[in-house]
């Protein structure tokens, strides 16, 4: 593009490199634990602590597993003290498809334990795999409910074609809402702070939403990686994060200057939307759609069994 030109060379994106990080996740683990027994004092049923370690990671190790199979850079896992868990990692570019699997490899192997586990619990009378059995189905159904940020609440975004950014906006405040007030009634405190911490988050997409508003009137391409970003669509984004960021632009004025470039190079890539091909055909998202729902409904066939008998 010749317009392009006229822009200076936009600066190197420094990345973080992968590297193990198998120490990170077991200190987060023992910190995990280290809560539950904090909590509990004397009292503290460590089988309990067992089945929910063993739920989360398994649940975990579902996203991680198709994350590294998909090609995922950086993927990590951590857990957080009596929220749960997750796992990151990121791409230059997704598709539907991996990305529905990803979310899906985690809840569904638990939902499938859970139901096995709970149905020989039953046909044996042990304690001890209907109380494993209840954890899987409970952890991983709750994650299946269609809030953000859970794996319900991924799968729902997936979905949405038009006007996706701000549907996550809505939708990140309806969920934000939605967990106060349950954690507020049933006085579950951990679940209140928690939709508090995510009326937070909201403010942060809110700002992004903005700034994306601004960028669609200048006519910038943002749905794209920072590889293939242009200098002209670099020099606007730049400019837009200034105009929105004083504290920002204060503290670049403030730095060496070889710090600089990093620091913006950061910024600007943290504006960017990762693009996201549409590959999954209606069949496919049909059939992702009817596990969801069978996984969420399976549970309480198995209840419904387990009455009967």
């Amino acid at each position: 593009m010749e317009e392009d030109e006229y822009y200076p060379e936009k600066p190197d994106l420094i990345e973080e490199k992968s590297k193990s990080d198998t120490a990170r996740s077991l200190l987060s683990l023992f910190l995990f634990v280290l809560a539950f027994v904090a909590f509990g004092g004397g009292d503290t049923d460590y089988s309990f602590i067992f089945f929910v370690v063993a739920v989360l990671f398994i649940h975990e190790m579902g996203h991680f597993s198709f994350m590294k199979l998909f090609g995922y850079k950086n993927v990590s896992m951590r857990f957080v003290p009596f929220l749960g868990a997750f796992v990151r990692g990121k791409k230059d570019r997704y598709t539907q498809k991996q990305s529905l699997l990803v979310v899906l490899a985690g809840p569904i192997p638990g939902i499938l334990l859970g139901l096995i586990l709970g149905y020989v619990g039953v046909k044996q009378d042990n304690e001890w795999l209907k109380s494993f059995s209840f954890l899987f189905l409970a952890i991983n159904m709750i994650n299946l409910l269609p809030i953000d940020p859970l794996d319900g609440g991924q799968i729902l975004k997936l979905l949405i074609k038009k006007n996706q950014e701000k549907f996550q906006l809505v939708f990140s405040f309806i969920s934000s809402l939605f967990l106060i007030g349950i954690g507020f009634y049933f006085e579950m405190w951990i679940l209140l702070i928690f939709g508090f911490l995510m009326g937070i988050r909201v403010r942060s997409v809110q700002k992004k939403y903005l700034i994306h508003k601004e960028l669609d009137e200048e006519m910038v391409n943002y749905k794209t990686t920072y590889t293939e970003l242009s200098k002209r669509d670099f020099a606007k984004i730049k400019e837009i994060v200034f105009d929105n960021t004083p504290a920002l632009r204060n503290y670049v004025d403030q730095i060496p200057s070889e710090k600089i470039d990093p620091i913006i190079a950061d910024q600007v890539n943290n504006v960017l939307i990762a693009p996201v091909d549409r590959d999954a055909s209606f069949v496919f998202r049909l059939i992702a759609v009817l596990v969801w729902f069978s996984a969420v409904v399976a549970p309480f066939v198995l209840v419904y069994w387990i009455n009967k008998k």
